[in-house]
């Protein structure tokens, strides 16, 4: 069984960078697609961008597309988010999320996705 744990949130300003760590463990991230979803105050969960399970960029939201860029240590077994030049709009709770291949050759909607961290805490305020 895939469990996941966040790190990496905090309060920057805008136009500030963080990056959000995603470290899994009890299985290889070589079998799942990993996507990044967050949620803000007020709003539904939304997707943010989503990895393979060959380590390859799938896909950006349109909101993030130039800014954000999702990446994959496989050594640490370990997914990133690097998130650049950030807004207001870019505040919430970021979640990752895991779907097995054989699931799913990409990541669903939130509903569907299978395996999910506790979430961490990104605020972009001045």
């Amino acid at each position: 069984q895939l469990q996941l744990v966040e790190s990496g949130g905090g309060k920057v300003q805008p136009g500030g960078s963080l990056r959000l760590s995603c470290a899994a463990s009890g299985s290889s991230l070589d079998y799942y697609n990993i996507g990044w979803f967050r949620q803000g105050p007020g709003k539904e969960r939304e997707g943010v961008s989503c990895i393979g399970s060959s380590g390859s960029p799938l896909n950006y939201a349109d909101s993030v597309k130039g800014r954000f860029t999702i990446s994959r240590d496989i050594a640490m077994n370990t997914v990133f988010l690097e998130m650049n030049s950030l807004k207001p709009e870019d505040t919430g709770v970021y979640y990752c999320a895991g779907i097995h291949l054989t699931v799913a050759t990409t990541c669903t909607p939130p509903d569907g996705m299978r395996y999910w961290g506790q979430g961490t805490l990104v605020t972009v305020s001045s």
